[in-house]
């Protein structure tokens, strides 16, 4: 792996993602090269498809011809499971990755699946169509970094999963508006009607009070899988479980904030100060050290699973 693809894909976390940005830099160095090496594959198809930059943008993203770019992306990647020499350094860095990992071809596959889910307006009538959607954009990579870390067991794997779920709840919630916005809307259809909201209307100022309610029901929903994905910690590596529970820290607390702001929470983006990730750094390194002894419960049957194969 070349030191030019390791700076492309650092400068890509650090702009892309402050949060996981912090978390990485708790890996090992081996894990946080290929943790970093595949957060740029992803945030790059992302941005592809959004018409985005690092994340940014999105309001004014050209997303025309979405189809085309999607399939851009789709080809490139069987490439470069093929073996093809990569130019792209997002596409590089996913075949360096996938090669020292041997993760399966079809869980990147999966990812840009959710992508789909976007380019062609899916819509979602209850909280499992959501998660399956959050699955594809979010839990598929809990799996793929569940790899670089070294899990190779399904219980392992649910649980890395469980947390992308968590993941996706929360950045749905905190979006809600900014999705809205620009048609896209990952709340259930039912929830909608309940409380008399059209999905075209969500971002509509009149409708604060009910995406308080949304927006709680979200993170409540994911709590869940964040204590599910605190299970998984044990089966990792010290440092690993460091940054994988500081990265559970930091993104449960945005969710938490965004249910304490209720119809407020959309004014500006909610987001961690650098105190809250110095408090959830030193929260997390206990988190960790405790996972050391005592047994693992079982993952609740109740939650949403996975597909398997």
């Amino acid at each position: 792996m070349s030191e030019a693809l390791l700076a492309h894909a650092t400068r890509s976390i650090e702009l892309g993602s402050k949060s996981f940005a912090t978390a990485a830099r708790l890996f090992d160095p081996s894990t946080r090269r290929s943790a970093v090496l595949l957060y740029a594959w992803c945030r790059h198809c992302d941005d592809v498809v959004d018409g985005q930059q690092h994340g940014f943008g999105q309001g004014g993203g050209d997303r025309g011809d979405g189809a085309r770019r999607l399939q851009a992306l789709v080809d490139a990647t069987r490439r470069a499971y093929a073996g093809e020499a990569m130019a792209d350094p997002a596409f590089a860095a996913l075949q360096a990755v996938a090669a020292a990992h041997t993760i399966p071809e079809r869980f990147p596959l999966a990812h840009l699946d959710g992508f789909a889910m976007d380019v062609r307006g899916a819509r979602y009538r209850t909280l499992d169509d959501t998660l399956a959607y959050c699955y594809r954009v979010a839990g598929v990579v809990g799996l793929m970094m569940a790899m670089v870390m070294g899990a190779r067991d399904e219980a392992t794997l649910d649980r890395a999963c469980d947390l992308g779920l968590a993941f996706q709840l929360t950045n749905i919630a905190r979006d809600l508006v900014e999705d809205a916005a620009i048609g896209r809307c990952y709340l259930p259809g039912e929830w909608l009607d309940e409380l008399g909201v059209s999905r075209e209307a969500v971002a509509d100022p009149r409708h604060r009070e009910a995406l308080a309610v949304f927006a709680a029901r979200l993170v409540d929903a994911a709590e869940p899988y964040y204590a599910s994905a605190r299970g998984g910690l044990a089966a990792l590596p010290l440092r690993s479980a460091w940054a994988i529970a500081t990265a559970r820290g930091v993104y449960r607390q945005i969710g938490v904030k965004v249910k304490a702001r209720g119809a407020r929470a959309w004014d500006a983006r909610v987001a961690t100060t650098r105190a809250d990730k110095l408090r959830l750094l030193a929260v997390a390194a206990g988190t960790a050290l405790a996972s050391r002894a005592g047994s693992r419960d079982a993952r609740p049957a109740t939650l949403w699973q996975r597909p398997r194969g």
